[in-house]
C-alpha cells in the first residue's frame, strides 16, 4: 500500500468522513481519491485548491506563514485541507457529526508524508 493510499485510508476511517482526496493546489486536478457516493471531488479539489493557494499567497504578503490547517465550515457538514509538500494539499468532506479533532489529526499526519 502507498503513502498516498494509506494516509486516505487513515482519514476515510475517522468516524462522520464522507471521502478524502488529494488535489494539487495550482491547477485544483484531483491526485487520489476515496469518495462516497454522492461526492462530487472534483469541485471539492478545485475549490479547495484554489483556496489554499490564495491564502498562501495572502498570508506571505502579510509577512506570515501559510496556513497548515483549513476548515470551512457550512451547514451540512464540512470541508477539511491540509497543505503538504510540492503544492499537494489533502481534502476531506465530513459530515455534522464528524469528529473533526480526530480528522485534523489525521490530516496532519498524512499531510506530512505528502511528496
Amino acid at each position: 500500500m502507498s503513502k498516498v493510499t494509506a494516509g486516505l485510508d487513515r482519514v476515510t476511517r475517522v468516524p462522520g468522513v464522507r471521502g478524502a482526496l488529494i488535489a494539487n493546489s495550482a491547477d485544483g486536478l484531483v491526485v487520489a481519491e476515496q469518495l462516497m457516493d454522492g461526492v462530487d471531488g472534483r469541485a471539492v479539489a478545485a475549490l479547495a485548491g484554489s483556496l489554499i493557494a490564495r491564502l498562501a499567497r495572502t498570508a506571505h504578503s502579510a509577512g506570515l506563514r501559510p496556513p497548515v490547517f483549513v476548515h470551512l465550515r457550512g451547514d451540512e457538514g464540512s470541508i477539511l485541507a491540509a497543505p503538504g509538500a510540492d503544492g499537494l494539499v489533502l481534502l476531506a468532506v465530513v459530515g455534522r457529526e464528524a469528529n473533526v479533532g480526530l480528522a485534523r489529526l489525521e490530516m496532519l499526519a498524512a499531510a506530512g508524508r505528502l511528496a
